[in-house]
C-alpha cells in the first residue's frame, strides 16, 4: 500500500530553520518527479518547491526562493525540505507529493500521492 510518512514539522521563531521529511512506502520515488506544497486556512494548495526524479531540474516559488531547498534521497525513499530564514508568513500546512512521471511543475494537480501534511508555525 502506498503511503507517505512526514515529519519535522513544528513551531519555530521567526528566522529559524525545519527540515521537513517524507519518506515513502508501496513504491519507489526515483522515477517520480515529487513537491512540496503548502496550504492555509480557506486557500488552495500552493506550490513551494518541485524536483525532478533526476535530481537536475528544480522549482521554487518566488517567496521562498534562497532560503528553502528541496532535496531527494533515492536510496532512502524520501524527499525533504529544508526551510531556513523562516518567516511568519511560512506557518502553514505542508504537504509532500509524489508525480506519476519524473517532470512535474508546481501544480497540484499534476501530483497524484500526497503525503497527510504537516504543520508548521513560525511565531514572532
Amino acid at each position: 500500500q502506498l503511503k507517505f510518512v512526514e515529519s519535522g514539522g513544528g513551531l519555530v521563531q521567526s528566522g529559524g530553520s525545519l527540515r521537513l521529511s517524507c519518506a515513502a512506502s508501496g513504491f519507489n520515488l526515483d522515477r517520480h518527479a515529487i513537491g512540496w506544497f503548502r496550504q492555509t486556512p480557506g486557500q488552495g494548495h500552493e506550490g513551494v518547491s518541485c524536483i525532478s526524479s533526476s535530481g537536475t531540474s528544480t522549482y521554487y516559488a518566488d517567496s521562498v526562493k534562497g532560503r528553502f531547498t528541496i532535496s531527494r534521497d533515492n536510496a532512502k525513499n524520501t524527499e525533504y525540505l529544508q526551510m531556513n530564514s523562516l518567516k511568519l508568513e511560512d506557518t502553514a500546512v505542508y504537504y509532500c507529493a509524489a508525480a506519476l512521471r519524473p517532470v512535474a511543475g508546481a501544480s497540484a494537480y499534476e501530483y497524484d500521492y500526497w503525503g497527510q501534511g504537516v504543520e508548521v508555525t513560525v511565531s514572532s
